[in-house]
C-alpha cells in the first residue's frame, strides 16, 4: 500500500486555513485563470504535453516495504504524459520551467496507481497559501499591462524561493530531451507492507541513457518546439527506460514540507524499471482525458 502525505494532500482537501487566510483549490485555479487566461479544451497547468505508452516491472524485493501490486514483479501497462510546467501553450521547450512526467499504472482487477513527478528534487512552494500569493504577485499591472516589479520584489521578500530549488536551477540547465531527464516524486509517501509496517519514502526515475542538459550556447539557439518531436523519433527507433530508485526515509525526516531535501546518505533501492515504447500527440493519445491525480494509490 502507498499513502501520500504533505502539500499535495493538503491541496486536495476542501480548504486550507491559516490564522487569517483561507485558500481553496478553487481560489488557486481561479487566480491562475485570471492571470494567464483559459486555454479552452486544455489543462489549466502543464498545458503543453505529449502522451506515452509503455510498461513497468517492479522489483519483488520491495514487498519488504509495500504490498502494492506495483512490486509483484509482473509486467504492468502504463499510460503517461510528459509536459512543461506552465499553463501557457506558448512556453518554449528551452525555457527553465520544470518538466513533468505523469504515469498511470494499470493494476490487476481494474485498479490504478498514479505518479506525478517533476524534474526537480524539491518543490518551489511550501504551502498552497504561498502558491496563491506568488500568483497574485505575477498579475500584470492593469495600468501598464506589464508585471509589477515592486509587487514581485515585495512578495519575494515575504516568500523567498527555497534555497534548494534556487541552487538546483542555478546549477542545472534544462534537459536536451524528455528521454534524458530524471524525475522526482518530490513529496513524501508511506509504503505499507503486509504486516502493516509503515516506511517513509521518496523516489526518482533515472534515465538509463543518462541525464543530458542543454549547454548555455544551445539555450540561445534551440527552436521553440523540439521536445515532442525528439521523443516521437526516439521511441520510434527504440524503447527508452528509467530505473525507479526508492529512497528510504528516517522517521525524523521532513514529511510535510516539499521544499526540504532529505539528507544525501539515505538508503536507496532499485524498485523497478519503466520502459516507454511509443508516443503520440496529446489530443490523439490515451492520456488526453486522463486526470493524473496522485491521490489515486494502490
Amino acid at each position: 500500500m502507498i499513502k501520500l502525505i504533505g502539500f499535495l494532500l493538503l491541496l486536495s482537501v476542501s480548504m486550507i486555513s491559516t490564522a487569517q487566510e483561507i485558500v481553496t483549490p478553487e481560489h488557486l485555479m481561479g487566480k491562475l485563470e485570471e492571470i494567464i487566461g483559459v486555454n479552452l479544451g486544455q489543462r489549466r497547468n502543464h498545458a503543453q504535453g505529449i502522451c506515452v505508452n509503455g510498461y513497468f516491472i517492479g522489483n519483488a524485493s520491495v514487498q519488504k516495504y509495500s504490498n502494492s501490486p506495483l512490486f509483484f514483479g509482473s509486467k504492468i501497462n502504463v499510460v503517461g504524459r510528459f509536459s512543461l510546467a506552465s499553463p501557457s501553450l506558448k512556453t518554449p521547450d528551452y525555457s527553465r520551467v520544470s518538466r513533468g512526467l505523469a504515469l498511470m499504472f494499470q493494476l490487476p482487477e481494474g485498479k490504478k496507481q498514479v505518479f506525478a513527478m517533476l524534474d526537480i528534487p524539491v518543490f518551489s512552494e511550501d504551502t498552497p497559501l504561498t502558491a496563491y500569493n506568488n500568483l497574485i504577485a505575477l498579475a500584470l499591472d492593469p495600468d501598464t499591462g506589464e508585471p509589477d516589479l515592486k509587487k514581485i520584489a515585495a512578495n519575494l521578500k515575504k516568500h523567498p524561493p527555497p534555497e534548494a530549488i534556487v541552487h538546483f536551477k542555478d546549477q542545472n540547465n534544462p534537459v536536451t530531451s524528455y528521454i534524458h531527464s530524471d524525475f522526482f516524486s518530490i513529496h513524501t509517501f508511506k509504503f505499507i507492507n503486509q504486516s502493516g509496517t509503515e516506511t517513509l519514502v521518496k523516489w526518482r526515475f533515472d534515465p538509463r541513457d543518462g541525464v543530458k542538459r542543454l549547454s548555455d550556447e544551445q539555450l540561445e539557439t534551440m527552436p521553440t518546439r523540439f521536445l515532442n518531436q525528439e521523443l516521437m523519433a526516439s521511441l520510434k527507433a527504440a524503447p527508452a527506460s528509467w530505473d525507479m530508485i526508492l529512497v528510504i526515509g528516517h522517521p525524523d525526516d521532513e514529511q510535510m514540507n516539499p521544499t526540504v531535501l532529505w539528507p544525501k546518505n539515505r538508503q536507496e533501492i532499485k524498485a523497478g524499471v519503466l520502459t516507454l515504447t511509443s508516443a503520440s500527440a496529446q489530443d490523439e493519445g490515451e492520456c488526453v482525458n486522463l486526470n493524473f491525480d496522485p491521490l489515486i494509490m494502490a
